[in-house]
């Protein structure tokens, strides 16, 4: 499953990168939409622009060398993302029900029915409650034992992916800001090559070395407000999951499972 979630965003966002890199001679040569409008004998021109237009004709100007790895970051990235946040949407579970269902069991002294509650439940708490339920014949410390123990394992999983998306958090800006320093350097080639400091010489080199930085900004701080999300709803799942496994103690030994 997150192997799939993870090729069909990539391959749709592959797919939406190739067209605009596609796009670009045709942008480029393409005349701006405009509007004239007139007020007091003076002609307006207004630009019929959406701010994704803009954005994306900005992201052709810039030197496709560096916004390719740009783009490459931002399409893993996302892709993480969307994998992160779709598995943990699956594994948040209602853990006052789930503990009400688990505590109907062992007033009967139903363990093996509380069992099956949990094991019919998805997601990282009831995995848990289900070990220290096993462990339950051997005692109040083999339980504790088993939840530390498994809720662990349990968290990895819900972090695992985090790391690479932190990887592309980190490369995205750095690589836009090497775009910017290797074209301030080709723009003060060319200043050297002309023998005169004009504008006209440089402006061009210097906004496409600019662009790779804001582009990596963009690319970053979207990232990074999707990790914080992930963060804090791996948080907000440990947290449920540790209040869950201290009601469990609690069910189990009102109801004599354990002493």
């Amino acid at each position: 499953m997150r192997k799939l979630i993870l090729l069909l965003f990539v391959g749709l966002l592959s797919i939406a990168a190739t067209n605009t890199i596609e796009a670009k001679t045709s942008t480029q040569d393409a005349t701006p939409t405009v509007l004239l409008a007139q007020a007091d004998g003076d002609d307006i021109t207004i630009t019929d622009e959406t701010g994704f237009q803009v954005l994306k004709e900005k992201f052709i100007e810039g030197d496709w060398k560096f916004m390719s790895f740009v783009l490459i970051c931002l399409i893993l990235g996302l892709a993480f993302c969307l994998e992160r946040i779709i598995t943990l949407n699956i594994a948040t579970t209602n853990t006052d029900k789930l503990l009400s269902k688990i505590d109907d069991s062992l007033r009967s002294g139903d363990v093996n029915g509380a069992m099956e509650v949990c094991k019919s439940t998805p997601g990282p708490t009831a995995s848990v409650l289900y070990e220290g339920l096993k462990a339950s014949s051997k005692g109040p410390e083999a339980v504790e034992k088993a939840i530390v123990s498994y809720g662990a394992v349990q968290m990895g999983l819900l972090e695992k992916g985090l790391v690479w998306i932190a990887l592309f958090i980190a490369i995205a800006p750095m690589l836009g800001f090497m775009g910017t320093v290797i074209g301030m350097i080709q723009a003060f080639d060319d200043i050297q090559a002309a023998g005169d400091l004009s504008p006209t010489v440089v402006a061009g080199g210097i906004k496409v070395a600019l662009l790779t930085t804001v582009f990596g900004l963009i690319v970053a701080i979207i990232l990074q407000i999707l990790y914080n999300y992930i963060v804090s709803k791996v948080d907000g799942i440990v947290n449920k999951m540790e209040d869950a496994s201290i009601a469990l103690v609690d069910i189990m030994a009102n109801n004599n499972i354990i002493k």
